[in-house]
């Protein structure tokens, strides 16, 4: 009886985000923050490092990001640090739904246009149009992280 009530959990729980466009398979073409983008439409990179502090802070550097409406961004984002960090971009309402889910499933895993996890050392890009004007957020969701400090910001000016 446990065993069908946690698979019966499991099952909702599935259904829901891929209903809900945040993980595999259900995510849709633009999200409140964008979409994705087309290398050959690049007009910027930003770089982006991923650490943790001797303090027990962790952190993105930088902390804020600007870019104008209809832009489209590489961010090449780098793990800098000791343990794994995942970079995930979009609304705040959004990003804070989405770790309340990953506080409670840890070892979920994405395939998400607008999120990466890297392993330390490694690096990685995203590719995205700002197809959007308004504040947005960009978030570590690995349980604890953003709780440290592991968060910024996005603004997207009119153009």
């Amino acid at each position: 009886m446990k065993t069908q009530i946690i698979a019966l959990a499991l099952t909702a729980f599935a259904s829901a985000a891929l209903a809900s466009g945040t993980h595999e398979g259900g995510h849709h073409d633009e999200l409140v923050v964008g979409e994705p983008g087309e290398k050959a439409k690049v007009t910027q990179t930003i770089r982006i490092t991923m650490k943790e502090t001797d303090d027990g802070k962790m952190l993105f550097e930088p902390a804020a990001i600007n870019v104008r409406k209809g832009q489209t961004v590489r961010l090449s984002i780098r793990n800098v640090g000791e343990l794994d960090h995942e970079f995930v971009l979009d609304g705040h309402k959004e990003v804070i739904e989405h770790k309340a889910l990953m506080e409670k499933f840890p070892d979920m895993e994405h395939d998400d246009p607008n999120a990466i996890r890297l392993a330390p050392g490694k690096s990685g890009e995203i590719i995205w149009q700002f197809s959007k004007d308004g504040e947005f957020k960009f978030a570590c969701l690995v349980p604890g992280h953003y709780d440290a400090g592991m968060h910024g910001d996005v603004t997207v000016a009119k153009k």
